[in-house]
């Protein structure tokens, strides 16, 4: 994909994000107590037919740009979010998918995985975003416990705070579609948000990025 492709893929995502208010700016309180400029909640995405299909095309375009699909055997979800998009990534690329459960099942199997993998698969991890990769992290080394390979995990959107660099110390390349200094840019040239709220972002991720 070139970069103006790539572009107006990401204008066009930034745009219905905001729309159905996926992202918002301003001052938010994260579930980690820490204090953010903005705020990114992609889970209400499927309720909007129309934003949903947008964002999942913009995942698929990812993968066949960025990797192909003949470097993975199975797709894995991160609960809850990234199931959104696993699974129709899953369909659309007729790939099998599994999921990945933050924590053990107490009964049956105990096992943290959830579908079948078969020895030496090289699973791609579907997440929505990226923080500090420890989510995406975790589920690829439980996938590795069954058997299965995890090179590449794909995101839409990376927040810029140490998710890749801590991502490749754990053998896994990060791909995101981009990152929330380039979404806030788009809409800044837009007019949707002004001098302060851009300035807040970057100094926020300049800050995380130290």
């Amino acid at each position: 994909m070139g970069w103006r492709a790539k572009r107006k893929l990401v204008e066009e995502l930034a745009m219905v994000l905001v729309k159905i208010k996926a992202v918002q700016f301003g001052t938010f309180t994260l579930s980690s107590g820490k204090l953010s400029s903005y705020y990114v909640d992609l889970r209400a995405v499927p309720s909007y037919p129309g934003a949903y299909k947008v964002v999942v095309d913009a995942y698929g375009q990812l993968i066949r740009n960025g990797l192909g699909s003949k470097k993975f055997d199975a797709i894995a979800g991160i609960p809850t979010a990234g199931l959104a998009f696993s699974s129709p990534l899953a369909l659309q690329f007729s790939k099998p998918m599994v999921y990945a459960r933050k924590e053990e099942k107490q009964y049956g199997r105990e096992r943290r995985i959830e579908g079948v993998i078969k020895p030496g698969w090289n699973v791609l991890v579907v997440d929505d975003l990226v923080t500090t990769g420890g989510s995406i992290a975790s589920a690829a080394q439980a996938i590795r416990e069954e058997g299965g390979e995890v090179k590449d995990a794909v995101v839409l959107i990376d927040r810029l705070e140490g998710g890749g660099t801590n991502l490749r110390k754990s053998g896994v390349s990060l791909h995101s579609l981009t990152d929330i200094v380039e979404v806030s840019d788009i809409l800044y040239s837009e007019g949707m948000i002004g001098d302060d709220e851009m300035k807040a972002i970057v100094r926020q991720v300049g800050k995380k990025r130290r």
